[in-house]
Order: C-alpha cells, then structure tokens, then sequence
C-alpha cells in the first residue's frame, strides 16, 4: 500500500467485449480501495458503457471522460475513463456475439499498447474480448497474446498462467492438438525456458528453478510412447542448463510434475507443452484466482485467466477476483523492473 498516490503506477485497463463481463468486473475492482491503494487506474474503451457497468453493479462513484492519460485525475469516487467513443450501449446485447463490440475490444487493445509503448501508462492489465466477435469484425488474431506481439513488435512471446506460487508457460496455446504437437520444437522449448527464467527473475525469484512436462504419457518411457521427449525436450533442457538455467534433466511426466512444483515446492515454475496440459492445473487450483501475464512484451501486460462469461453479462453478478490479481501482479512487476532499474543504477 502507497500513501503518496504519486507513487503508485498508473494502469491501464482495456475494457474487453463490452457485450461482456469486462467493464462490469473493471468497476468492481476499481471500487475496492485496497486496489486503488495499489495503482492509479485507468479505464480504456467507452465511457458509456463503463457508465451502464456502472449503474448495473450498483456500486456508488462518478465516470470520468477523458481524451489523454494526462488529464487523469485519480480522484476519489471518480473512475477516469480515455473515451474511445467506439460504441454505444444501445449498439450491442449482453452475452452474444457480435462483430461492433469485437471491433470496440480490439480498439481497445491498440489504444492500451500505443500508450505502454510511448511510456504514458506502466502496465496494460486486459478485461476478457471474444475472439469470435474479433475476428467477425475482420482483426484475425487467437486473442490477446498474438495480437499484442504484433502491436509491440516482440520477436517471440508465451503465456504464463499465476495462482499464487502456481506458475506454468506454454510451448503453444491457441492451436489445434495437432499442430501443437508439431510445434514441440527444440528452439521454441528453449525460447519458452528463457522467457520464463527472466520473468521469475523479474517477480524477485534469483535463481528460478524450472521444469518441462513431457508431451506423451510417462514422458515418452524412453521412447516406448512417443518420440518427441528424445529428439526435442530433452535436447532443449540441456542446452538450457549449459547456458546456465537452473533446470531439471530431463522432461518429466504431466501427471505428476504440476503436484511435484504446487505440493512439494521443488520447483518455481513448469514449462507445458500445449494449452490443456498448463490451464487445466491453474483452473482447478484457482479458477477465480488465475492471472494471465504475457511473457517477451516490451511492456507488462497482464490479464484475466477467464472468458467474457456471456451467461453473466449485465447481471451484476460477475466476480472481479482475477482481474485484481492481474492488477496486483502488474504492480509486483512495475516495482520489480523499478528496483532493478534503481540497482543497476547505483552501481
């Protein structure tokens, strides 16, 4: 907690598909003072529908229609909102998809990057789009992670999933099962080992201690089950660890190895293979808790580990739990990165 507002950095919140849950669950949070007390907040999308979420949680406060991060001004009750414009209220229907609010949600986005790319906001925390309705309104991306790394110009990027000390990257998340096993490569796999070991470094970790997951059942048994743990994972890790990364020898099996870092704490985090096999751990272990953080951005983006939740738009009853964890670890990452910077500057 920072008693000098000046202190606490200034975020971006990117409203997501409006016909949603997102700017409902970006007024929740807003509206606890102990997330107020972490960073200055910024909604970025249209002020009316932040006015209508508003309204529908029932929750007491002022939107605040801004044009430039600048003219923010934190004020208590008062959720400064840079005002797109991109749609209305009346333009879309709770819990459906539609083309106008995947083209807001996407707006949304670029607005969100350009200001972490020119310094103007510290971190880029994302309510929930829908990628059908993005890509109905033409953007052609498999959700956040893609587009982002397009918007930043980031050579190689990975999603790591949080619940508290839970952490787990992936190889590769949007594809089908079999192009994910085509993407098992020995140079992605040591990408996804380098981008986890710095992000740990940045969340205060030194020496981070990291393990692979198998692709086959029982990492391969040698080669009885699959190939791909010989001719790929394996030869991944060990030039991992001649390059100085603290790893485990070899792949190790998906049924045990989320139990060996979560229960007995061997290890800070686990690189997997494709989507399911990381969130399927992360949402039983916290479905309502999970922190989606981009690795490889020039900038901090971090996020939701949930969808739009449709079932739930506009009832006021959506959980705003994820996104304030998604906003406290972008805070742990922005002092992170600040006291490095600091450090490095001392010596």
């Amino acid at each position: 907690m920072y008693k000098d507002i000046q202190q606490r950095p200034i975020l971006g919140l990117t409203m997501g598909d409006p016909s949603g849950i997102g700017p409902e669950i970006i007024i929740k949070a807003w509206a606890d003072p102990e997330i107020r007390q972490l960073a200055r907040l910024v909604a970025i999308g249209d002020a009316d529908c932040f006015q209508q979420a508003l309204e529908i949680t029932h929750l007491s406060g002022k939107i605040r229609a801004i044009q430039q991060v600048e003219e923010a001004l934190f004020a208590e009750g008062t959720l400064d909102v840079l005002d797109l414009g991109n749609i209305a209220p009346g333009q879309i229907t709770w819990g459906q998809v539609q083309p106008a609010a995947g083209k807001a949600a996407y707006e949304a986005v670029v607005k969100g990057a350009e200001l972490a790319l020119a310094g103007k906001i510290e971190a880029l925390v994302t309510a929930p789009l829908n990628k059908e309705a993005m890509n109905l309104a033409g953007y052609h991306y498999d959700g956040h992670t893609g587009l982002l790394k397009e918007l930043t110009g980031a050579p190689t990027v990975t999603m790591m999933l949080l619940v508290g000390d839970f952490r787990v990257t992936h190889v590769s998340t949007h594809c089908s099962l079999r192009q994910a096993i085509e993407r098992v490569k020995k140079a992605r796999i040591l990408q996804v080992l380098h981008l986890t070991h710095r992000a740990l470094r940045d969340m205060g970790i030194a020496r981070p201690r990291l393990a692979v997951a198998g692709l086959n059942p029982h990492a391969g048994e040698g080669g009885l089950f699959g190939q791909e743990e010989i001719l790929e994972i394996t030869p991944a890790i060990e030039q991992a660890r001649q390059e100085g990364l603290a790893v485990h020898p070899t792949p190790l099996p998906a049924d045990s190895i989320f139990y060996r870092m979560h229960a007995l704490k061997e290890f800070d985090a686990v690189v997997a293979m494709y989507h399911d096999q990381g969130h399927i751990p992360a949402k039983l272990l916290g479905f309502s808790e999970g922190v989606n953080l981009t690795l490889g951005l020039p900038i901090i983006r971090t996020s939701v580990d949930h969808g739009t939740a449709f079932d739930k738009a506009g009832k006021g009853i959506a959980d705003p739990t994820s996104l304030k964890r998604a906003i406290e670890v972008a805070v742990q990452l922005c002092w992170g990165r600040t006291f490095k910077w600091k450090k490095r500057g001392a010596q």
